[in-house]
């Protein structure tokens, strides 16, 4: 795929938001909050700050909103507490000798909300449709997979442009949520009418306001669904969510760190979920002055990591010098200190380079506010690096188009490491700013990856050492990490801890 179609498509996801009808006359009629609900139903009350734009999962993609998009849709696996892939809409897969094939064996019987089935030829679409439906924003994520076919009902075989051991942790819940063949034939009505097999089924859409949602008997795992009702809310003002849990309309939210400890005082539960979220600089090596790779190693120590923790994350931060927890199979505990904080070694490399002596002045480009953007601009300011904070609410296009210079970006990352790895530091990386530039050895250490199985002693020295070789990239530089933060009333009990993801199974609640 050429540079120019990645650009359009990019642009096309980015910019063309979809019309958004409500799910017809008499659901939009159901009114408030508690219309509809059944008495003694337990009663999920969710106030979101990453209410979906999109409930198309091909568009929507695997942000921070996948999290809602899974109580509609299921995927092909989805990943424990260890962030191992487990069975899903397919009970269990195998790879053939030489590893560039994977058959995965569906669950038999199973129907979508709108009674079509389950089967090999419905998951065949979905892949196919997020490998080329115009306002993807998967396909990027799909290069190692050549044809999918299927083999009867419920195989379904995934040929692969190379050997990959990855595709299991891949077809996850961030990536592929299927969605029925039928009503994707239509991606602008499903992409506010969803249709899958998840654990609800939609009932209402109010288009960035609200959704209601009712349990699906004929989710594969629904004995292990134990919430009748979802009424999922976008969130007003952040400072209002906490007595929003006090007063009872809402039972459950993410919240920001900064709303937690009045949460704990007002006595709701506050916990923390393990999550990939990683803050960094992001830079354009391509543009002056980061195409002098001595500008950049200045960036790189003037850049005061703990400065960012105490002052936005109230406690719940760490620095980061990778897009992994410390936890992590991933994460390479030999990058632990890479690039410390030194203001003498930046103005001695910035002196150093060929821009030595002329008044630096960088555009910042971001969305919106952001009190990150203003720490980066006093720290490198102590260095001799002037950032203009310019605000785009239009951001995001000329980012993935790769036309800024520098920004911010933050990650919620992926279920396959090596997916999060390629993303951030792959020539075609969507979060690479500086693309098509990536690192020395990151092309051969990504392909070792690839070619060793998950269960193989090797994996985690091998991922390892892709993710070091990853950190050369002068294009990141890597701020702050923080987990997710939930508040919850206690009458919900508490959810299981998979990493970045929301899990509701066997999660009660009590009246």
């Amino acid at each position: 795929m050429n540079t120019n179609i990645t650009d359009l498509r990019r642009r096309s996801f980015l910019t063309g938001l979809l019309a958004a009808p409500v799910l017809g006359s008499a659901l939009a009629a159901c009114g408030g909050a508690d219309a509809g609900a059944s008495a003694g139903a337990a009663t999920l009350k969710w106030a979101s700050s990453y209410f979906p734009t999109h409930w198309d999962p091909v568009v929507g993609g695997s942000g921070a909103q996948f999290r809602h998009l899974a109580l509609v849709y299921a995927s092909i696996t989805r990943v424990d507490e260890n962030g191992e892939a487990q069975p899903d809409l397919a009970e269990s897969w195998d790879y053939n000798d030489k590893g560039d094939e994977v058959t995965f064996h569906l669950r038999e019987g199973l129907t979508f909300s709108d009674g079509e089935p389950v089967d090999a030829d419905a998951v065949k679409k979905a892949i196919e449709r997020a490998k080329t439906q115009e306002d993807s924003a998967l396909f990027g994520d799909l290069t190692s997979i050549d044809e999918v076919t299927a083999d009867g009902d419920l195989d379904v075989v995934v040929k692969l442009t190379q050997v990959d051991y990855q595709i299991p942790l891949l077809l996850g819940e961030r990536v592929l949520q299927v969605a029925s063949p039928k009503a994707a034939a239509d991606p602008k009505t499903l992409d506010q009418s969803p249709v899958g097999h998840g654990p609800f089924v939609v009932t209402q859409i109010i288009p960035g306001t609200k959704a209601v949602l009712e349990k699906n008997p004929d989710y594969w795992d629904a004995a292990n669904i134990h919430i009748d009702r979802v009424e999922l809310t976008a969130a007003p003002d952040a400072s209002t969510v906490v007595s929003g849990l006090q007063t009872g309309v809402y039972n459950f939210a993410d919240v920001a760190a900064s709303q937690a400890k009045s949460a704990e005082s007002a006595g709701l539960d506050v916990f923390v979920q393990p999550g990939y979220n990683a803050s960094n600089l992001s830079l354009n090596v391509n543009q002056a002055p980061f195409d002098d790779p001595k500008v950049v190693e200045a960036v790189r120590y003037g850049i005061n990591r703990e400065e960012f923790v105490s002052k936005l994350t109230f406690g719940y931060g760490t620095p980061a010098t990778q897009p992994f927890p410390d936890t992590y199979i991933a994460y390479d505990p030999q990058s632990k200190d890479l690039w410390p904080y030194d203001v003498d070694k930046a103005k001695a490399a910035l002196a150093e380079s060929k821009y030595s002596g002329d008044d630096l002045t960088v555009d910042l480009v971001i969305p919106e506010e952001d009190a990150s953007a203003e720490i980066i601009q006093s720290q490198l300011a102590a260095i001799g690096i002037t950032i203009n904070i310019k605000i785009d609410k239009n951001w995001a296009t000329p980012f993935f188009a790769k036309e800024l210079v520098a920004s911010i970006y933050g990650t919620t990352g992926r279920d396959s490491p090596l997916q999060t790895l390629t993303a951030h530091f792959g020539p075609n990386g969507v979060l690479n700013l500086s693309s098509p530039y990536e690192p020395d050895d990151f092309e051969d250490a990504v392909a070792k990856v690839r070619q060793t199985p998950l269960e193989d002693g090797a994996y985690a020295t091998n991922l390892q050492a892709a993710t070091r070789a990853g950190l050369e990239s002068r294009a990141l530089v890597f701020t702050f990490s923080q987990p997710n933060v939930f508040v919850k009333d206690p009458s919900i009990s508490a959810l299981p801890k998979n990493p970045g993801h929301v899990n509701w199974t066997g999660v009660t609640i009590s009246n």
